[in-house]
């Protein structure tokens, strides 16, 4: 028994030492309460509604009021035509549009009135429940004059509602940020691990050369997988590739974001059980649940908005869907791209003078 005890407090002295794996296991239960407690939600919260309606027409007013007075809606403004209301979908100024149709009041009895809910189908959850969550509204406002008005809804950019339009940046960016930091952290952490680094570092070669040399691989194996899923999704799973050579940069400089990422990791770990949990709680589950990935960030509480400002995959994944979904040029992206130009440069600087520093 005083043998079983023993044991008991050498493991548990053990434990107690190694500060960071304890502050990582002890603040994942933490940090993944709140994520899933607070920021997953498929409830529609904030969405901007821009109207197309004539003016002076007193239940268009009505509607309008009742859409702005609810909590899943904000009423951004009123222009005259349906396309300059897609035009502001294309550039991200607003969610939804709601079309009335000329005298609307006028036709609420004859059938003639009509609305329609101009969405970004290249997220179709979210598209749907905004424009359920509308009716709702509509409904209680109109009460019974609501059997007297035809709805229809059109989805830009994904009419037929694929699914995939949706997933497939998301997953882009998750693959990217497993094998170019993740990877890249735990090889060099291994190096580290074994003692074999200090072998590395005794040869000419400095400490900046192999850091990036071990990473290079991984760099280059992100490159394929990249073409992988680019072919994938074009030829078999039917998403445009609108502007290929946009997409190939935007790719190819989240990459080096990642790898850059890795390196920071690779710096703060020194066994790869605390790279791998490190970037598990720090890296992927932020990617997973804060980047808009599943669940819209405009759903999520203020805090949680701002705090998926600081997880790169959102920027990425963002211009990801504007680029091969929407088809939009490069003024419509210049800020996803300098968000990760100014992460992946931060990023390497600091993990540069980091390894200078330690190695």
């Amino acid at each position: 028994m005083t043998l079983f005890t023993a044991i008991i407090q050498k493991e548990t002295k053990q434990i107690l030492r190694d500060k960071r794996t304890l502050m990582i296991l002890l603040g994942m239960p933490i940090v993944m309460m709140l994520l899933f407690g607070f920021a997953l939600s498929t409830e529609v919260h904030d969405a901007w509604v821009v109207a197309v309606a004539s003016g002076g027409d007193p239940m268009v007013s009505e509607i309008l009021g009742g859409i702005s007075q609810s909590d899943h809606f904000t009423l951004s403004g009123e222009v005259p035509s349906p396309k300059e209301a897609e035009d502001l979908l294309r550039e991200g100024k607003a969610d939804m549009a709601i079309v009335f149709s000329p005298s609307f009041s006028d036709h609420t009895f004859d059938g003639e009135a009509k609305i329609q809910f101009i969405l970004d189908g290249s997220d179709p959850n979210t598209s749907l429940m905004r424009s359920t969550y509308a009716k709702g509204v509509i409904a209680s406002c109109l009460g019974m004059d609501s059997s007297g008005v035809e709805t229809v809804t059109h989805y830009l950019f994904n009419p037929s509602m694929k699914s995939s339009y949706n997933f497939v940046p998301g997953i882009l960016g998750l693959l990217m940020l497993i094998i170019c930091c993740m990877m890249t952290s735990v090889s060099i952490v291994r190096e580290k691990e074994r003692g074999s680094m200090e072998v590395l570092l005794a040869s000419p070669a400095s400490a900046k050369m192999i850091t990036l040399s071990k990473a290079v691989p991984y760099v280059g194996l992100s490159v394929v997988i990249l073409a992988m899923v680019l072919l994938i999704s074009k030829f078999i799973l039917g998403v445009p590739l609108s502007n290929l050579p946009l997409i190939i940069v935007i790719s190819l400089l989240y990459i080096v974001l990642a790898v850059s990422m890795g390196l920071m990791v690779s710096v703060i770990a020194k066994k790869q059980i605390v790279a791998l949990l490190f970037s598990g709680i720090v890296m992927l589950a932020p990617t997973m649940l804060l980047s808009g990935m599943i669940f819209p960030t405009e759903s999520m509480p203020w805090i949680f908005r701002i705090i998926s400002c600081a997880v790169p995959a959102r920027w990425y994944i963002s211009a990801m869907k504007k680029v091969m979904v929407m088809g939009v040029g490069l003024s419509s992206v210049k800020t996803e791209i300098a968000v990760l130009s100014g992460m992946a440069v931060l990023l390497a600087a600091v993990a540069t003078k980091s390894f200078k520093e330690r190695l």
